[in-house]
């Protein structure tokens, strides 16, 4: 194990024996602090570990868009993983679980983009399973969540003004789809609005690799003198 991921499997250790002993003694973890812990394992891609957490928070606040959303997200990447395991039966109860968990947060919050995009993943997967089993590239098309997905997200937590939320929101965009240019490019739109232009002109930079005609982009890029050098060169006359 590289030290990298011995730390990411200490510090998620060392959360889950401290949510089990403050529960054993009578005080339990707050909301909040369930809520970080699990969205802290489903950017270690831990999904397993991120659904306990989740689920203890879903027992003190049912109806939180957020945390069903997150529980919807873990079962659909669950699902991915039985199926790559060939657990198929399993991996169609982590699907079943997706559906069952977008669904509340679209009861509790009609016309949510952001549970409607994965209820629709978790349904498209879900009608092609059959097929599925006799084509092992399938598991390549359904790797969870879209980044679309964690932007909407990122943008409402956004306007309400919960920016720390909306920070691990665009992150885990660019973290699930590295090459989207959209996702790049809402996350250096947060990070110039809240005055962090190193981290921005590096999402302005994958956001121009990954689609180079965007004109706002490269206006971004050429007022900082960032555009790639190379880049710059082989696109000049």
């Amino acid at each position: 194990m590289n030290p990298k991921s011995f730390n990411a499997w200490l510090g998620l250790y060392v959360s889950l024996v401290t949510v089990l002993l403050v529960s054993q003694t009578g005080c339990g973890p707050s909301y909040l602090q369930l809520r970080r812990e699990g969205q802290r394992a489903m950017l270690n891609k831990q999904y397993g570990a991120a659904r306990v957490l989740l689920l203890q928070a879903d027992e003190k606040k049912r109806r939180d868009l957020q945390n069903l959303h997150d529980l919807g997200t873990c079962s659909v990447m669950l699902a991915k993983e039985r199926f790559d395991q060939m657990n198929h039966a399993a991996a169609m109860r982590e699907v079943d679980a997706a559906i069952a968990y977008f669904s509340r947060a679209i009861d509790a919050h009609p016309g949510h983009q952001a549970s409607l995009e994965g209820k629709r993943i978790a349904l498209k997967l879900k009608g092609q399973f059959d097929e599925a089993l006799q084509q092992a590239e399938w598991a390549a098309e359904f790797v969870g969540p879209s980044a679309k997905q964690y932007v909407l997200l990122a943008a409402e937590l956004e306007e309400r003004g919960e920016f720390d939320e909306a920070l691990v929101r665009y992150r885990q965009a660019v973290a699930v789809e590295p090459r989207n240019a959209a996702a790049h490019k809402a996350f250096a739109r947060f990070l110039l609005a809240h005055e962090n232009e190193e981290a921005a002109v590096f999402h302005l930079r994958e956001s121009y690799k990954a689609d180079p005609g965007d004109p706002w982009v490269v206006q971004e890029l050429a007022k900082r003198r960032a555009i790639p050098a190379l880049t710059a060169k082989r696109e000049g006359p």
